[in-house]
């Protein structure tokens, strides 16, 4: 065994003991004054109160589906399923816990400097960070460890299939709920407070804002921990079961194809603590932008270095740190196209503000346009890593060996490069609910300008960053969807060789190279293609929808209180907040179940009825549905993040004072195109780089039933 294996459990401690640190370093900064915290009060327990509910449901459903999976296919399975889906919750309400916190004490430092609330909010962000990669270290290397001595490494990683895909399926649920919930908000919020009514955003006469500041959390960090949480469980699990190829093939003897992966996770940690600490202001005039992306530039240096130490100790061969270091420049490249999208300072969101100057309806299409555009840089950038790595990656293959498993690994590896930054990104990404929330308790707490000031550069730097790490987990997910993919076939390959095993022992020889294959000219596989991009469309509908419904609810209770709560718009009167909290939690509760069993009903259901039908294809055609279901969830995920963002800070483009400011016919045309991406940017986008992973993970765990 390898002996740098034993950094993965030390890399894991460590990074929950870094998470306690951070939060104490946080939680004894002072709360503000006794308004502001009231209002932190009120989005923590609305917050709270939500998850609770939302995690009673995703319970009640995953262990029906736990029982289901033991009862199908293994036990150890099943109880794989239920400990992924544990820990998965367990990152997303661990994120919201510290954020909820963080709130209120990076708006309180706000009144002092800017640094100050700069440091607070991203440390913050930092505990959910570091947290989701340790619990996801942890979580995999001692599922694996333990089947391991029980049951022996090939069937160990199998039957931790079952953890990615309980991490994938509490996530969905995470990510959609939180999404439906604050989307329903922000729109009524935003439509009937800042068209109908001309009140400024987060002004307490809203009855919606607090219900809006609350789903900042319950979306963008209960959400998207849960997320990234499952991304690197996939991920790693994925690269694992390549390796294992490699492993067989080398007689059983070199454990670093296996366990690199969670390794190169390891050192990310250890990486990313130090460029958290790095991230703070020159002085008061630096942007907050330029501070994080030193912090970022300074892990991803950190990170290729022990990437290289990695290598050398576990591959013995150089050539696959090429593979890792196209991961990371790869993830650089994607912030930046997803930068350039969507932030104020470059051409898509100025064209987008400019149409607005003649309505709606030409912001909406310049917008839409702009949404269908950012597909194509990602996606260039996405197949230039995937063809580099792996024609590296087959440069690797020692003299006889098969080098098209070698060739999927430098895939397997790049896709490790690109999420060594994971905590960091994720460190970014909740850093932005936090900011966004200060900046609320900062304006109805009734601050000073030069705060409010501080707080809405914040804001608008957590925009750029959430964005940012939407367009990184979707790239995360194309560049992992190829290998996921070919771990499909590994299980598959495994099941047929076992089956031909127990009909004559020593028969079963086959190889993945000799299953790899899919032919789309096959009418059941062009079926399964056909299908797989269906279900993306299908899924996006529904999550759209649910929030359309939800706040059409929302909507016609804001304009009840303003109309009926006497003294309301004059500021003589409190709305009452609990009611649309309460609107915006039973809409998302009740929405999420259908978009949240289809991805899972729909491949299960159409590979047993082919299977019935009595279809050879059947793999295939599951296969199928697998692959091209993925390249349509990134396509469209791509085309709702970056869309919606370029939306929003179009919004915020206008408000800045450009096209003539607030309260003009640019601005209300601005408001309505942003409630139009905000479904697309918090609710739907997001939701598709889960299901494109459970898609992977559920087809791997119910293989054996596809096997003919």
């Amino acid at each position: 065994m390898d002996p740098l294996i034993y950094v993965i459990p030390v890399a894991g401690i460590v990074g929950l003991l870094f998470s306690g640190y951070l939060t104490w370093n946080v939680f004894k900064r002072d709360k503000g004054t006794p308004e502001m915290r009231v209002i932190g009060d009120a989005i923590r327990e609305g917050a709270m109160a939500y998850l609770a509910r939302q995690y009673k449901t995703i319970a009640v459903i995953s262990v029906i589906l736990a029982v289901v999976i033991s009862i199908g296919i293994r036990v150890e399975v099943g109880v794989a399923f239920i400990l992924g889906a544990f820990f998965s919750a367990l990152s997303g309400y661990i994120g919201m816990y510290v954020s909820v916190n963080s709130n209120v004490r990076t708006a309180s430092g706000a009144r002092r400097t800017l640094n100050e609330a700069l440091v607070i909010s991203f440390r913050g962000g930092a505990v959910s960070g570091l947290a989701v990669v340790s619990l996801s270290l942890l979580g995999v290397a001692g599922v694996i460890f333990l089947y391991d001595y029980f049951f022996g490494l090939e069937n160990a990683l199998f039957y931790a299939v079952g953890y990615a895909f309980g991490a994938s399926f509490a996530a969905l649920f995470a990510q959609l709920g939180g999404g439906i919930y604050t989307k329903a908000a922000d729109v009524g919020a935003d439509l009937v407070g800042k068209i109908e009514a001309g009140i400024p955003e987060d002004d307490p006469r809203n009855p919606a804002v607090i219900a809006d500041l609350v789903g900042d959390n319950v979306g963008d960090c209960a959400g998207r921990g849960a997320d990234l949480f499952e991304s690197t469980a996939a991920e790693n699990i994925g690269a694992m079961i390549l390796g294992l190829s490699i492993f067989l093939a080398t007689g059983q003897t070199q454990y670093g194809w296996v366990f690199f992966p969670l390794v190169v996770r390891a050192f990310g940690v250890f990486a990313a603590i130090i460029g958290i600490m790095s991230v703070r202001m020159r002085n008061e005039e630096e942007k907050p932008m330029s501070a994080l992306n030193r912090g970022y530039y300074i892990t991803c240096v950190l990170a290729a270095i022990l990437f290289y130490f990695a290598v050398d100790q576990m591959l013995g061969n150089i050539v696959y740190f090429y593979c890792g270091l196209i991961g990371i420049a790869l993830s650089i490249v994607i912030v930046y196209i997803t930068q350039y999208y969507t932030s104020g300072e470059w051409r898509p969101v100025r064209e987008i503000a400019k149409a607005s100057e003649t309505g709606p309806a030409t912001n909406i299409i310049t917008g839409f346009s702009v949404g269908l555009e950012t597909a194509a840089m990602p996606v260039i950038a996405i197949c230039v890593a995937l063809l580099a790595a792996y024609g590296i990656g087959l440069t690797a293959a020692p003299a006889g060996a098969v080098s098209f498993v070698y060739g999927l690994y430098g895939t397997a590896v790049a896709t490790m490069g690109m999420l060594a930054t994971c905590a960091f990104i994720l460190a970014e990404d909740t850093f932005g609910p936090i900011t966004d929330n200060a900046g609320g308790i900062v304006e109805m707490s009734d601050q000073p300008e030069d705060v409010r000031r501080r707080t809405d550069r914040l804001d608008a730097v957590g925009n750029t960053t959430k964005a940012l790490t939407k367009g990184y987990a979707m790239g995360s997910a194309a560049l992992a969807a190829f290998l996921l993919f070919a771990a499909y076939f590994e299980e598959i390959t495994k099941l047929m060789n076992d089956k031909l095993n127990a009909v004559l022992p020593g028969s079963g020889t086959l190889q993945l190279a000799d299953v790899f294959h899919v032919d789309i000219a096959s009418p059941p596989v062009f079926v399964g293609a056909f299908i797989g991009a269906m279900l993306v469309f299908l899924f996006a509908s529904l999550a759209i929808r649910a929030v359309g419904k939800a706040a059409y609810n929302m909507i016609a209770e804001v304009r009840r209180q303003f109309r009926e709560i006497p003294g309301l718009l004059e500021g003589k009167a409190k709305p009452d907040y609990a009611k649309c909290v309460d609107i915006s939690t039973r809409g998302a509760l009740k929405a999420m179940i259908l978009p949240g069993i289809l991805p899972v009903i729909v491949p299960v259901g159409f590979g047993l009825i082919l299977r019935v039908l009595g279809y050879t294809e059947t793999v295939q055609a599951v296969g199928a549905l697998l692959m091209v279901g993925t390249i349509v969830g990134v396509l469209m995920a791509t085309l709702m993040n970056n869309g919606g963002g370029a939306w929003d800070n179009a919004k915020k483009y206008i408000e800045a004072g450009h096209h003539g400011g607030k309260k003009t016919p640019a601005h209300a045309a601005a408001v309505v195109g942003d409630t139009v991406g905000d479904p697309f940017k918090d609710t739907a986008g997001p939701s598709l780089h889960v299901l494109v992973k459970l898609l992977s993970t559920i087809t791997l765990v119910f293989a054996a039933l596809f096997v003919v």
